[in-house]
Formats: C-alpha cells, structure tokens, sequence
C-alpha cells in the first residue's frame, strides 16, 4: 500500500483529526456492542504516546429529522470510550462553531475530544455524504494532520473522510485501515488455493461485480441466501413465494454461463408458508411449491456446500445463506459458519454486515482468521473497485 501510514507522520503536540467509524448499535442509550469502538483503540493509544491532541469523528446511523437527532447523539459514544481508553473524552454536542472551536484550542498533548455525528450536518442538505466542500473545508481547518482510520465508511466519498484529507495538508490511514487492507489482500493479490468465496444476502444486484470478480478469481463460488432464487429461477426452477429479482434473471443466466462449475447453487430449502419464525418443511429437490417460500438452504445443501468447503486453504464469506435472524433458519448459516471455523490452516475472512453478526451469534469470532469492519467496503475492495476515502490520503513520499 503506497498511502502513508500512522508511522510516516510526526505527531508531536500537533491537533490531529480522525475519523473513526462509531456506528454502533444503541437501545435506550446503552451500547449494545462495542466491538468498533474497541477496533479503534490502538490508533488511540499510537496518537497519545506520540503527544498528540486528538480530535474525533464519527457518523452514528442516518439522520433526516430534528427528532432522529435525540437517539443518534455520540454522548454514549464519548462516554463508553472514555471508559475503555481510560482516558477522560470531552464531549461537544455540535459540528462546528466556536464552542467546538475553543474546546480544540484548549486541547493538549494525549487529550482526546469527540465532535457531535457528523450526519447531524445532513439535515441541511446533506453537507456530510454529499462531501460538501464548504464543510470539508471547516473540519480540515481544525486540525494539522488527519488520520482516516473508518474502513467502514472508506467506500463512501464523504466530508468527513474525503473532504477532509482534500483540504488539510497532511494525512495517512489508521491501524485498523491498514489491517483490513493486510487482510483483504491475502484474497485480492495471492489467494491460497483452493479458494472458495461464499456469497448470500438478499440481492443479486448488490453483487453482481463481485460475482463476476470472484470467478475470475475464486476455484469456487458458493451462492446461498435470498438472492440464489433469482438463479433457481433464471434456471427454470420453480420458485414459490421466495424473494426474486425478475429483471435480473437474464443477468444469472449471464453468471451462470460465465461460472459453469466454479458457480455452486443449492439443491434444496427449508420453506414455509409465511415470513414468521416457525417451523419450515425440507423441500426433496430446488423446486418450492406456490404457496411456500424459501428462507434456508436444506439439509442436502448444506452438506453442498460443506465439501467444498472442506478443503479451501482460503476462504471470502460475505453474506448469510438463510433468515439466520429466526432460530427457525438458522441452521444453513450456522453450518457454514461452523465448518469455516474448523478448517485448518486456511485462512478464512467474514466480510462485515449480516455475515459478521452470524459469526458473533454463533461465537465464532475468535475461530476465523479476520472480521472485516466494512461490508460494503468489503465488498467493494474484492470488487477491485477504488474505494474513495482511501485514495484521497496522501501517498508516501
């Protein structure tokens, strides 16, 4: 990676600006998982032993109105960090303007100060994702160096990440971006083989590329998930009430004509009669009757799925393979989960979103190689794509 890193800058009594990915989930106030903010720690404690005067930015969900702003505040946020940084964090409610403005200039060496969410900048035109110059500008002027450490957001060009490196005049990528990239290029440069890719999820359409991407590169690609009925059907199969895409079924002909054998389907499902978490009847072959709908792979595929699993010396999940969410249908994707967890001497990678909550449900996560904290920049990242809050960092000289 030619983009500077925490250990190519000074940081010495400088005012250092971060965007760091907080998105946490919150239920009446409390954090209900705490695993980023953790993620987050050890470029914490890199800035403080180098004396820097550290400042933070986060978005917390997505704000549209005055009342949204009550529940997406960073308070808890400053609050639980405090505590795992062992260190005091102060807290300003507001995203610009001379109270923040004093708070910074007060900072010294080590202190660490966090800056209200940032999407609270959305509801006046949507100044935060639509990386509006004019508050780019703003945070960069707050700050000497900025640090990009949200691997979360880095496929998204915001102000908060993109705006900001444009208009300061120096930056590098966090730990946490640095490890991911380490990570995601043991897939993307120079897989192990066999190298199997696990895709689920609801659409074809948001994986369409790195369909395409990963049988060019992957000995195998497992589809499971909602989108699989889009190939079932593009395959003449007879689909139930499953979710389908009907204008992307000439498009799965299209995968299914490029993958030949690398492309691994299901033989069969767990259906039911309604989206409700009861019990399912095991279908005996891909067909699913006209009242019925599928919501897991069946006890045949799993067993698929399972063999080519069992000897990949490497290993891309992204996406679950059933409504894991209901005990019910649980089952294909804990079976995936399980046999990536027991595999020896690969290495194995969790794409972010559903596919990181399935291993943490399960507990897994101490069992596979590496969670990535993007899924979408995940994806992205495999998809080949550039991945916009990464590029605008500086290189190395």
């Amino acid at each position: 990676m030619n983009k500077k890193t925490l250990k190519d800058i000074n940081f010495e009594n400088k005012k250092v600006i971060v965007r760091f990915d907080f998105n946490v989930p919150i239920s009446d106030g409390t954090i209900t998982d705490d695993k980023r903010i953790k993620a987050t720690l050890a470029t914490i404690k890199y800035l403080q032993d180098h004396n820097a005067k550290i400042i933070m930015l986060s978005h917390l969900g997505r704000v549209k109105t005055e009342e949204d702003k009550q529940k997406k505040t960073l308070a808890p946020i400053a609050k639980k960090l405090a505590e795992l940084a062992n260190y005091p964090v102060t807290f300003i409610d507001e995203t610009r303007g001379k109270k923040l403005e004093a708070a910074i200039n007060n900072l010294k060496a080590k202190d660490l100060l966090l800056i209200e969410n940032t999407r609270f900048e959305d509801l006046n035109g949507k100044k935060e994702s639509g990386n509006d110059p004019e508050l780019g500008t703003y945070w960069a002027s707050l700050a000497e160096v900025f640090v990009n450490d949200a691997f979360g957001t880095a496929h998204r060009a915001h102000a908060s990440n993109v705006g900001i490196a444009t208009y300061i005049g120096d930056s590098c990528v966090g730990f946490l971006i640095e490890k991911e990239l380490t990570m995601l290029n043991k897939i993307v440069l120079n897989p192990s083989r066999p190298f199997v890719a696990v895709l689920g999820g609801a659409k074809v359409s948001d994986k369409i590329d790195v369909i395409k991407q990963l049988l060019n590169k992957a000995d195998t690609v497992i589809i499971g998930g909602a989108m699989a009925y889009t190939f079932m059907k593009a395959l003449g199969y007879s689909i139930g009430n499953s979710l389908v895409e009907n204008d992307k079924i000439d498009l799965a002909k299209e995968l299914i004509e490029l993958g030949k054998e690398k492309l691994v389907l299901p033989i069969d499902y767990v259906t039911v009669s309604e989206f409700k978490d009861i019990p399912g009847t095991n279908t005996k072959d891909c067909n699913i009757a006209d009242n019925q709908m599928g919501l897991d792979i069946g006890i045949e595929t799993v067993k698929l799925f399972n063999a080519k699993l069992q000897t990949a010396k490497t290993v891309f999940w992204n996406g679950p393979v059933g409504v894991f969410e209901m005990n019910n249908f649980a089952r294909g994707t804990e079976a995936i989960c399980e046999t990536i967890a027991n595999l020896k001497d690969a290495f194995t990678l969790v794409g972010g979103g559903d596919s990181a909550a399935a291993v943490g449900k399960f507990h897994y996560e101490d069992k596979v190689s590496f969670i990535s904290t993007g899924g979408g920049a995940s994806l992205e990242y495999v998809e080949g794509k550039p991945l916009p809050g990464i590029e605008a960092i500086k290189n190395k000289l």
